[in-house]
């Protein structure tokens, strides 16, 4: 918010400097702050003790008691790297929302010692003399003093939409906006003893808000722990029925735990907190963290011309008298701007061009998005002043009023054509209330006399051109909604490169929107490119539409007349230098007042979701096949992995690809598929046989090592088995798990075509050199003494790792062989996924 320049004269000189500094040492001042984030010490809290890693700190000490340290260490080493990376990035999303809050808080305008001047809302105390105007918050409770009329918002208080009408010592609400007038109010209530503080301090604590993937992936990890203490109870048994030592069942739990996925739940939060950090880096400021998440599926975005096509930058341009000489109509005209106390960017070109003295003004309309036109009413008090009711306004919305006069309408036409802003001034010589009978709105007087055509010109903004290729290039497509005259506004879009603006239907007026049904009215919001002379309540139901039609839709806009279509849209974006109350509905804030960075925040958003599918198919292969394998291993009395072999395994499937997953993740459209469907046609074939394949290594190896231990040590128990007849199957096992693991990002973001059939192909080489080196990790791990010993690995001859790594290729092949077959398709429902018609 910035000083306005014209403010109506205050009633009172309001309070002096020693007042102010006498209440606030009275603690009378609204410096009470209300914290809604958690604090740095709740951050490590809820990080570093959270369920699942208290139960890993449990099992690591037993081990460590029990004398495995390096079992111990092993668990703690991947709980520790997970709370640092998450710490990091909780902090840093902390200080980021800091940041934001400093940028977006509002300001408000104090009189002191007769000045009006901007001030923070904890500089205010009891009994101060505030200003609010169009589109400012009210920041503090207190009474309209004055004969001031208001209409104000309440949406954030109430839940009522319906704009709330206030007059002198009617009560103002702090967290609501002013949307028409303006007016003075006393602070009657600050700091706890304000309404809105009072509904932030009946708030239980912090709430973190979860996006509808992060739900979802809540979902899985609820289901895999039921699937962990049904298995902990089973193995449990098992053990205690065959007599497996105490700490050979401590370190399968372990094992066990491991299937509930930490690592996907922190990965989620790092490649958001990653898109919000790239998002501020281009100017974007993210105020919902879901937002990020909701970028992705946008396909249609709808602005006003103001402000994205054009500069916001108007201009006086000629004026063209009608029943007044050219003179005496812009004598008329400068006095009216002069004396009107709005600050729009129209009157302010018109008092730029026309200056001129205020007169006194006998009754006020103040100018409204819904109406279109603002009227003073004059008696002709002082030298100079006018006599007689006066309005401005778009020349549509005033010709029902108009007496007979000159034809105006062809002029009108020709400079709309050319994309110039046409208003109609008007009159009459008596003065006439606009609120005749106690009425609640203005109304427009009857036999109003056409004076002058008004004509502005708009600055086209450096760049649009490419900006709205980048918006094609990321498949989003642009709706432009104004309150303008739709051939004004179109000619504008084809200056600037708007394609579609020639087919029929593609330009639409307001009026024309109000005759059509529901179903008719979805229909023209699809096809229709620009919609002129729209008023607030219609850019609701035009996003509504879209809505309803299957669209994503974002909105963006700067002013009050925007704020209930940025409620409605699915993403809410608005500028830095718009209104407060656009900015305190938003989801994101441009911070240039340029929306040249919302093509890359929506190409953001995609390489955000991209990324998480990627992630997610890998880290659910591995779930399932985990889950899988322990089960069937388990029913033949053994057990598949040690947990330093699990921790092996977990490293290069999930947690080396996790990093390179999101941080080589890139933009496209996200496909319209049910996401557990695609993951299922992905996961299923690839879990299910990696489970059968990885039985029969297992068996290869654990059946003639069984035998042979039996055969040397009759009678032996279940627990000996475990200690000495297994280690060479679970080896076995291990490697076939890890190559699995590793050739599956090949399939989860496919190189090349060659690759292809279970996820879009990437054609990102990066990739495959991902793979060469994770599995010469492996092969390091398997070739040095230190290697072997941290990851428990019992030595096998060389011949067989590699007769290893062939039946994983082979595993691979198989995997592409049910894609290409279609098998699964039409189980799932998947027939119409793009990767099933290949």
């Amino acid at each position: 918010m910035t000083l306005p320049t014209d403010l109506p004269a205050p009633p009172s000189p309001g309070l002096s400097e020693s007042e102010v500094a006498a209440r606030r040492a009275a603690g009378r001042g609204n410096d009470v702050q209300i914290s809604t984030g958690r604090s740095y010490a709740r951050i490590v809290r809820d990080n570093v003790f959270n369920f699942i890693n208290n139960l890993f700190y449990v099992l690591a000490t037993i081990l460590l008691v029990l004398g495995k340290p390096l079992d111990a260490f092993v668990v703690s080493f991947v709980i520790l790297a997970n709370t640092v990376i998450s710490l990091v990035q909780e902090v840093r999303a902390k200080r980021l929302m800091d940041r934001i809050a400093i940028l977006t808080r509002p300001t408000a305008v104090v009189v002191r010692d007769g000045s009006p001047r901007q001030v923070d809302p904890s500089e205010i105390v009891e009994g101060d003399l505030l200003y609010v105007g169009p589109g400012d918050q009210v920041v503090v409770d207190g009474p309209l003093v004055g004969e001031a009329f208001l209409e104000v918002d309440e949406s954030l208080l109430t839940g009522e939409s319906d704009l709330v009408p206030k007059r002198g010592g009617d009560r103002l609400l702090s967290g609501s906006f002013c949307m028409t007038g303006s007016g003075y109010y006393v602070a009657e209530r600050v700091g706890l003893a304000s309404y809105a503080n009072q509904l932030t301090a009946k708030a239980k604590g912090y709430r973190r808000e979860l996006t509808p993937l992060q739900r979802q992936v809540n979902q899985i990890v609820r289901v895999l722990l039921l699937v962990v203490v049904v298995f902990q109870a089973l193995v449990w048994t098992r053990n205690v029925l065959v007599d497996v030592p105490f700490v050979e069942s401590v370190r399968m739990a372990t094992v066990i735990l491991a299937l509930i996925p930490n690592g996907l739940v922190l990965s989620i939060a790092l490649t958001y907190a990653l898109g919000a950090m790239r998002l501020l880096g281009k100017d974007v400021l993210v105020q919902q963290f879901n937002a990020i998440e909701s970028l992705s599926n946008v396909d249609v975005l709808c602005t006003d011309k103001t402000g994205t096509l054009t500069t916001g930058s108007i201009a006086y341009e000629t004026l063209l008298p009608l029943a007044a000489g050219e003179d005496e109509a812009q004598r008329l005209l400068a006095v009216f701007a002069a004396s009107s106390r709005e600050a729009n960017r129209t009157l302010e070109a018109v008092r730029e061009a026309l200056p001129a003295a205020p007169a006194a003004v006998k009754e006020r309309a103040a100018f409204s998005s819904a109406r279109k036109w603002s009227g003073l009413v004059f008696d002709g008090d002082g030298e100079g002043a006018p006599r007689g009711t006066y309005v401005l306004g778009a020349p549509e919305m005033l010709a029902p009023a108009l007496a007979a006069g000159p034809a105006w309408q062809p002029q009108a036409e020709e400079w709309a054509g050319r994309g110039l802003r046409v208003l109609l001034f008007a009159g009459r010589p008596d003065p006439v209330p606009f609120a005749p009978d106690g009425a609640t709105e203005p109304v427009l007087p009857e036999g109003l006399t056409p004076l002058a055509l008004v004509c502005l010109s708009d600055e086209l903004r450096p760049g649009v051109q490419a900006t709205l290729e980048e918006f094609r290039a990321a498949g989003v497509e642009l709706k432009i909604i104004s309150g303008d005259n739709p051939a004004t506004v179109a000619a504008l879009a084809r200056q600037a490169g708007v394609h579609g603006l020639d087919g029929e239907g593609a330009v639409v007026a307001g009026p024309d929107l109000e005759r059509l049904d529901e179903a008719r009215l979805g229909e023209v919001a699809e096809r229709a490119v620009v919609f002129g002379r729209v008023t607030p309540e219609q850019k609701q139901t035009l996003v509504r539409a879209l809505r309803s039609r299957g669209r994503y839709v974002a909105m963006v806009g700067d002013g009050v007349n925007d704020v209930i279509a940025l409620k409605e849209a699915n993403v809410a974006v608005a500028v830095q230098g718009g209104s407060q109350a656009a900015r305190g509905v938003s989801d994101l804030i441009l911070l240039r007042d340029t929306f040249s960075p919302l093509p890359y925040a929506f190409r953001e958003g995609q390489r955000i979701l991209n990324g998480m599918n990627d992630i997610l198919r890998i880290f659910m292969v591995r779930i399932l096949f985990k889950a899988s394998i322990i089960a069937v291993v388990a029913s033949l009395g053994g057990f598949p992995f040690a947990p330093r072999q699990a921790s092996l395994m977990s490293f290069v499937g999930a947690g080396v690809p996790a990093v390179v997953f999101a941080a080589l993740a890139v933009p496209g459209p996200v496909p319209k598929v049910n996401l557990f469907r695609r993951l299922a046609r992905f996961v299923l074939p690839t879990g299910v046989l990696m489970t059968l394949m990885a039985t029969v290594v297992y068996l290869v190896y654990a059946l003639p090592a069984k035998a042979d231990y039996l055969a040397a040590h009759p009678g032996a128990a279940g627990g000996a088995l475990l200690l000495f007849a297994y280690p060479r199957a679970q080896t076995a096992l291990t490697l076939f798990a890890c190559f699995t693991a590793i050739l599956v990002l090949l399939l989860a973001v496919p190189p090349s075509p060659r690759w292809g059939g279970g996820a879009p192909v990437r054609g990102d080489w990066r990739i495959a050199g991902t793979v060469v080196l994770l599995l010469l990790f492996v092969a390091g791990v398997l070739a040095v003494p230190l290697g072997r010993t941290l990851f428990e690995i019992t030595p096998l001859p060389w011949w067989q790792y590699g007769l290893i790594l062939a039946w994983s290729y082979l595993w691979l092949l198989l995997c592409q062989w049910v894609w290409h077959g279609r098998l699964l398709d039409r189980w799932l429902g998947t027939e119409r996924d793009p990767l099933a018609r290949r």
